[in-house]
């Protein structure tokens, strides 16, 4: 049921901070026309802790509205509230979403036991027709449901036939394979890990729901076609030249305080729309309390992007002939730096 690459889509912002629906639609065309095989709306890549449900419905509603007939759409309807999730998904249903993505509830903590058992279950049950997708990140989390509560869901839920597995532990994906069945599906959740995740015969994910496909959607589905297909010399050379974007996904870098050195973790989408701006994407700022990189960290984000071009600047020849801009220009221009980062002093 799910394969290739669908990307977590980036929710674009205005200046002034509200959402910018024109860029989205502009985004997802791009997405459409690359070849995606899905698009995820309103992920955690695209900000859900802050926006309003108001505006989550709108940029579902219209993220459905566009791949509808042409590649699949997953709306993030996850919360840590079982009671907002389920009507986030009877929105998403109206909409005639291909499935919906269940991010393990942030801060208030369940045990695995309670995030089947109080949330994803009732969802499920809920919605019985609807694919539902559990996504396990328990780095952003702080919590996560175990391989064997997701056997125990696919059993008595046969809709909940998926996950998104960013624990980067190798072994717990492997569990996961082994308690679910080879029916299963195991979607990788982190760009750098999703070779591995697809050639190891213990976990055989089926694709990823990428965060650098924003930029790189059509080499990122060709990478994940690749290795279905068995071209590993394909999939090799795709995947060594996009290395180095796989690696911003989050940029941490140590900064100078005035009371000595701090570790500055900026975190998913921070780098990633930075990076769409310069490039010349529809993106804008983060919504607060996410703000910018800094000196360091665009210096880390940029030295990536000018590699990848090195490695081969066809992957993002997309880019400027979908949005009118010069590409390497862009990534030399200083003036475009200034206002995408923190100035001053720590």
């Amino acid at each position: 049921m799910f394969k290739g690459c669908y990307t977590a889509s980036i929710t674009p912002m205005r200046a002034d901070g509200s959402v910018d629906y024109d860029g989205l639609e502009r985004l997802v065309e791009f997405q459409i026309s690359s070849g995606i095989e899905g698009v995820l709306a309103v992920g955690t890549t695209g900000e859900s802790p802050t926006l309003l449900w108001e505006e989550h419905n709108q940029v579902t509603k219209q993220i459905a509205q566009a791949c509808k007939g042409r590649c699949k759409s997953i709306a993030g309807t996850g919360s840590n509230s079982t009671r907002e999730t389920i009507a986030g998904t009877e929105h998403a249903s109206h909409l005639g979403v291909d499935a919906v993505l269940l991010v393990d509830p942030y801060y208030n903590g369940p045990s695995s036991l309670e995030i089947r058992r109080e949330y994803v279950s009732p969802v499920a049950a809920e919605f019985p027709q609807m694919p539902i997708i559990p996504y396990v990140i328990p780095g952003r989390t702080g919590t996560m449901m175990y391989p064997e509560d997701l056997a125990i869901l696919y059993a008595e839920h046969p809709n909940v036939c998926a996950v998104k597995e960013a624990t980067g532990d190798y072994d717990n994906m492997a569990h996961t394979r082994a308690v679910c069945g080879d029916d299963y599906i195991i979607l990788s959740g982190d760009d750098d890990r999703t070779v591995e995740m697809m050639t190891r015969a213990d976990i055989r994910a089926a694709g990823v729901i990428s965060v650098m496909s924003n930029i790189l959607p059509g080499p990122i589905q060709r990478l994940a076609e690749a290795i279905t297909a068995g071209d590993m010399t394909a999939a090799d050379k795709l995947a060594a030249d996009m290395k180095p974007l796989f690696g911003i996904v989050g940029v941490t870098t140590t900064e100078t305080s005035p009371h000595g050195t701090v570790q500055c973790k900026s975190r998913n989408p921070v780098p990633v729309k930075t990076l769409m701006n310069i490039l010349g994407m529809p993106s804008g700022p983060c919504r607060r309390p996410l703000g910018k990189l800094t000196r360091q960290g665009i210096d880390v984000t940029l030295a990536a992007a000018r590699q990848l071009f090195a490695n081969d600047p066809e992957l993002l020849t997309p880019i400027g002939d979908f949005f009118s801009v010069d590409i390497e220009a862009r990534l030399q221009d200083a003036s475009l730096i200034d206002q995408l980062i923190y100035t001053g002093s720590y």
